[in-house]
C-alpha cells in the first residue's frame, strides 16, 4: 500500500511530532526544557521511511508555543490523533512508524541521568501515548 499525503497532512504530521516534543519540554520546565527539545528533535530527524522524509521537510510549523502547557496540549494532542488517523487510513505500517518515532523522540528527550522520567513527564508521556492510540 502506498502513502499519498497532502501538504496539509504533512503539516499535521510535523506539527504533531514536533509538538509532542515541545509539549514534553514545556511539561519538564523544572528540568532542562532545551535538552528535551534538542534531543527529541534529533530523534525525529533520524526517522526513516516516508515519515522520515515528511519530518525532514523544511517548513514553518506554527502553534508550538503557548501561554501554558494546557494551551499547547489543546493543540498538540488532537494533532497526534489526527496524524494517526490519516496514516492508518493510508498505510498502517507508516502509522506504526510514526507512533514509534514519536515515542522514541520522547524517550530520547526526557531520560534523566538516572534513566527515569520525572512524574510530570511520565504523566505527559501517558497523555501523548493516549492521543496516539485514540485513532
Amino acid at each position: 500500500m502506498g502513502i499519498n499525503l497532502t501538504d496539509q497532512d504533512k503539516l499535521t504530521l510535523r506539527t504533531a511530532a514536533y509538538g509532542a516534543v515541545s509539549l514534553m519540554a514545556a511539561a519538564g520546565a523544572a528540568g532542562s526544557p532545551h535538552k528535551v527539545a534538542t534531543r527529541g528533535s534529533i530523534a525525529l530527524a533520524s526517522a526513516t521511511g516516508p515519515i522520515g522524509y515528511v519530518l525532514a521537510e523544511k517548513s514553518k510549523i506554527t502553534g508550538l508555543h503557548g501561554k501554558s502547557v494546557a494551551e499547547l496540549a489543546d493543540r498538540i494532542l488532537p494533532a497526534l490523533t489526527e496524524a494517526m488517523t490519516v496514516l492508518k487510513q493510508q498505510d498502517p505500517a507508516e502509522a506504526d512508524n510514526f507512533r514509534g518515532t514519536v515515542l522514541v523522540a520522547l524517550d530520547a528527550g526526557t531520560r534523566t541521568g538516572k534513566n527515569q522520567f520525572s512524574p510530570v513527564m511520565a504523566d505527559m508521556a501517558r497523555k501523548i501515548t493516549g492521543a496516539l492510540d485514540a485513532a
